[in-house]
């Protein structure tokens, strides 16, 4: 999982992962900024932490080669970007290409893109006078906030709203939005079409006997499509 911030949403993935149902587990934290306070929610809860500070490297190409060693050499299946304040190069983009997922304060399209992140989404959305607003799960693409959407929640948006309001009610939808999204991709159940998500049904329980997939082993994911037990 990459990070930048306070972690709040890494907290609503360990509280998931923690069920005994959740079908993932989070493998590593890194963050590009030394001392926030996601890297101690990551610590708390057992999971490896690191920090992989851009400015720490020549370039932008050597720092997202260390994102990748790390992120390689933790098995990771899933790259969650929560808060993640760094906009990533289509190679970054490429190499995790259907693996690599985002969640934006908005109902994408509307409100994203470059520089629209945090309150200023919420800004936004009260400028125009919007009723509705919420968050978006997407697969992450060169484009910033383009992606194929995997799953949206919506809240309104009140006459006496604040920013700080409307982000708090956004918020909540971000928390419960977030781990489901990771359960759909873990079970197999996101199919890429182009530039749409189909959402599987879910798969009907196997009876006892059937190999490892009953009773055993939970076998390991690989790609969007493999139902088991995925790394993030």
């Amino acid at each position: 999982m990459l990070v930048s911030g306070q972690g709040t949403t890494l907290q609503a993935l360990i509280d998931a992962c923690a069920g005994p149902a959740f079908p993932a587990r989070l493998a590593i934290v890194l963050s590009n900024v030394p001392g926030v306070y996601a890297l101690e929610r990551a610590r708390r809860a057992g999971i490896p932490a690191a920090v992989i500070d851009r400015y720490a490297y020549p370039s932008t190409g050597a720092f997202e080669t260390a994102l990748r060693a790390a992120l390689d050499g933790a098995g990771v299946e899933l790259v969650c970007l929560a808060g993640f304040l760094r906009i990533l190069t289509p190679a970054f983009v490429d190499a995790f290409a259907g693996r690599l997922i985002n969640i934006h304060p908005s109902l994408l399209p509307a409100f994203g893109g470059k520089g629209m992140y945090g309150d200023r989404v919420h800004a936004a959305v009260l400028r125009a006078g919007c009723r509705v607003t919420g968050c978006t799960v997407h697969f992450v693409t060169a484009v910033p906030d383009s992606g194929p959407i995997i799953a949206q929640a919506a809240v309104p948006v009140r006459e006496d709203d604040t920013v700080a309001d409307l982000a708090a009610r956004v918020r909540v939808e971000e928390l419960r939005l977030y781990p489901e999204a990771v359960r759909l991709f873990t079970e197999g159940r996101l199919r890429i079409e182009g530039d749409r998500v189909r959402t599987l049904p879910a798969p009907v329980a196997a009876g006892p006997g059937v190999g490892d997939r009953a009773g055993g082993r939970p076998q390991e994911a690989g790609a969007a499509g493999t139902p088991g037990t995925a790394s993030t």
